[in-house]
């Protein structure tokens, strides 16, 4: 591989990358499991620092028994963590879930505002999973940067930052608007399934004549 390619990725390029991509994993999107915004909200949520399979197992029960905003608003905490204990960071995650449920009553009237500056006054929604919300449940071209985005995209070279909120910026720059949220959901199954964290499988990549990683050059 030449060392050329340590060059900035152009536009174009980029779009080459997201179309080897998509051929490589046509079934790139949200594997979390939900029916509606709220259930959308409380899911991207509790999926921080734990799986989406792990989160798939126990939200089934989360929503039958707290469909709506008012139900999860008159819980207690103890209510919630028996049905979540299996997942990292329950405690925090049951008090923040609770507490947000009850600013929807309170604010919104039980709806989910389809506005990023009100997800993120939001307890325990950060811009990640506002990004998520919006590209999911309001169908907004949107790019959330989780940490497999953060790193297959600086890896790559798609951007070259150490700070999520410049990463985002410089993926929104670098990618067609129109492709965002298929991006997220590519980059993600890119990094889970090829690109990983500690060995990437560059022998097996479908983009390695474009990656700017120095370890392969």
């Amino acid at each position: 591989m030449s060392k050329t390619n340590r060059s900035k990725i152009t536009k174009k390029e980029a779009a080459e990358i997201l179309d080897l991509l998509k051929e490589e994993y046509p079934e790139a999107g949200c594997a979390l499991h939900y029916d509606s915004p709220y259930h959308l909200l409380l899911a991207v949520m509790l999926s921080a620092q734990t799986t989406d399979v792990s989160v798939n197992k126990i939200t089934p029960e989360l929503f039958r028994r707290f469909p709506e905003p008012e139900d999860l608003a008159a819980a207690s905490q103890d209510e919630v963590i028996s049905i979540i204990r299996s997942i990292g960071l329950y405690k925090n995650k049951s008090k923040n879930i609770i507490s947000l449920s009850q600013v929807l009553m309170e604010k919104y009237d039980g709806v989910v505002p389809g506005d990023f500056q009100k997800l993120t006054e939001l307890p325990g929604v950060g811009r990640k999973t506002a990004n998520v919300v919006l590209a999911e449940g309001f169908g907004e071209q949107r790019i959330a940067v989780d940490t497999h985005v953060f790193r297959v995209s600086n890896r790559i070279g798609l951007s070259n930052s150490e700070s999520v909120l410049e990463t985002e910026k410089q993926l929104m720059a670098v990618l067609p608007e129109k492709r965002w949220t298929e991006a997220h959901h590519l980059l993600i199954f890119h990094g889970r399934r090829c690109c990983s964290a500690r060995k990437p499988q560059c022998n097996r990549c479908p983009i390695l004549e474009h990656c700017r990683h120095p370890e392969i050059l």
